[in-house]
C-alpha cells in the first residue's frame, strides 16, 4: 500500500450513511465559535454525490426565505455529526441541478408512497478490535507451552503407580508393620493386676468380740 493510500485510509470514518440523490436529509455540523462549539442542523434535498474515498462529497439544497441555499459537505469530515433521513424522494437523474430553476413545489422531488425511512450505514472498514493482535496470538502459545508442560509430570506419576510390587516386599511389610513388643506388656498387665486382686484377697479381716452382757 502507498504512502498517500495509507494515510487517507486511517482518516477514513468506519460507517457513512447511506446517501442517495432525491432524499431530504437533515445533516448535523459542529460549528466553532471561539472556545465553543455547538452543532448546526441543514436541512435540505441532496442534489448531487461525487467523488470516493476521503474526497466524497454531497451537495445539499433548500430554499430560505425565497432564496436558494446550497452547501456541500464531505462524507468522512470530522464536523459533520450525523445525517438524518426525513423523506424519500424520486429521482432518475445522478444530479438534480434543474430545481435551481423552479420555485415553490415544484422545486422538490416526489415523496415516495410507503417508502420506510429508516437511516441505514455502509461499513467501510471493521473495527480493530475485532482483529486479533500479534500480542494476543503470542500470549496464547505460550500458554499452550505451559499446559504441555504441566502435563509430563502427571504422566509419569501414572507410570510409577502401575508398576507392579514384588509379593516378598509385601511380606516383609506386613511383617515390619507388627509389633511383637506390645504383646508382652500387655500380659505383664494383666498379672499386676491379678496380684493386686490376690493381695486384697489374703489381707486378715479383723474379727469383733462380742462384750458380754
Amino acid at each position: 500500500m502507498d504512502i498517500i493510500k495509507s494515510i487517507e485510509h486511517e482518516q477514513l470514518k468506519n460507517k457513512i450513511p447511506e446517501l442517495k440523490v432525491g432524499n431530504t436529509v437533515r445533516v448535523h455540523v459542529r460549528i466553532k465559535e471561539g472556545n465553543k462549539e455547538r452543532i448546526q442542523v441543514f436541512e435540505g434535498i441532496i442534489i448531487k454525490v461525487q467523488g470516493g474515498g476521503v474526497n466524497q462529497t454531497f451537495t445539499v439544497r433548500k430554499i430560505s426565505y425565497g432564496v436558494g441555499v446550497e452547501k456541500t459537505f464531505l462524507v468522512h469530515s470530522p464536523l459533520v455529526e450525523k445525517v438524518e433521513l426525513v423523506r424519500v424522494g424520486k429521482a432518475r437523474r445522478a444530479k438534480l441541478f434543474y430545481l435551481r430553476d423552479r420555485v415553490g413545489k415544484s422545486a422538490k422531488t416526489k415523496e415516495k408512497v410507503g417508502a420506510r425511512i429508516e437511516d441505514r450505514e455502509i461499513v467501510i472498514k471493521e473495527d480493530l478490535a475485532e482483529e486479533p493482535t500479534e500480542t494476543e496470538t503470542v500470549e496464547e502459545g505460550a500458554i499452550v507451552e505451559e499446559n504441555t508442560t504441566e502435563t509430563t509430570p502427571v504422566e509419569e506419576v501414572a507410570k510409577t503407580e502401575e508398576t507392579p510390587v514384588s509379593e516378598e516386599k509385601v511380606e516383609k511389610e506386613s511383617n515390619e508393620v507388627k509389633a511383637p513388643e506390645e504383646a508382652p506388656a500387655i500380659e505383664t498387665e494383666k498379672v499386676e493386676v491379678q496380684e493386686t486382686v490376690d493381695t486384697v484377697k489374703e489381707e486378715p479381716v479383723e474379727k469383733v468380740e462380742e462384750k458380754p452382757e
